[in-house]
């Protein structure tokens, strides 16, 4: 994979600069020069967003990252390390529209959350607290939108970067920093996981084989 197919996946907001967007005709058009790639790469790495993805490589070679983590195989991991940082939520739920709720919305993913051999799910009282605040808020607004569940898909995903990027700081920072340049810059919101169920998740998603 070229730099410019590189690019081409990274949020225009890593791009900003002095809280200003680059003109989204200047950045196409710098996506597609050899020299515009090079210095939309300067931009992240002088912003300690890409310094271990960018890394200077034999021959040039494309990440690794990169190559074992297309999108949407990234995306799914990333939701389901969401739906997995709120089981101690989804299995303390017993009302039951929220459980059909769920259920529906998640599939078989639903089952990470029930599934003790993956996590126990026990977590300090104060994060209980907290993902009880955001569960019961979530909840609120669902219940005005009984048709659209990307207010839960989008509490999930944020969770799950969120744990991701804590695993990966410490196990495999290219992958953090290519699942973080996928998104706008964010404020990531307070981990939980253990690393086991992390690199339990993240393994199964690498090896897992593409519907064909």
């Amino acid at each position: 994979m070229s730099l410019q197919a590189v690019l081409a996946e990274v949020d225009p907001g890593w791009f900003a600069r002095t809280g200003e967007s680059l003109d989204p005709r200047l950045l196409a058009s710098a996506r597609r020069s050899r020299l515009g790639s090079r210095l939309l790469a300067r931009m992240l790495l002088e912003a300690g967003a890409a310094d271990a993805l960018l890394a200077p490589r034999p021959g040039g070679a494309t990440p690794t990252a990169i190559l074992r983590w297309p999108r949407a195989k990234l995306n799914r991991l990333v939701r389901d390390l969401g739906v997995l940082a709120y089981a101690p939520l989804i299995r303390a739920e017993v009302r039951r529209e929220p459980v059909r709720r769920i259920k529906k919305a998640l599939g078989g993913s639903y089952l990470l959350a029930l599934d003790p051999t993956i996590w126990d799910a026990r977590v300090d009282r104060h994060v209980h607290d907290r993902l009880r605040g955001e569960w019961d808020a979530l909840f609120a607004q669902l219940a005005g939108q009984p048709e659209d569940d990307a207010p839960l898909f989008a509490v999930l995903e944020r969770q799950g970067r969120a744990e991701l990027r804590r695993w990966a700081a410490e196990r495999d920072r290219p992958l953090g920093e290519w699942v973080a340049l996928q998104h706008p810059p964010e404020e990531l919101v307070r981990g939980h996981l253990p690393e086991k169920p992390v690199l339990l998740l993240a393994t199964h998603h690498e090896t897992r084989r593409e519907a064909a």
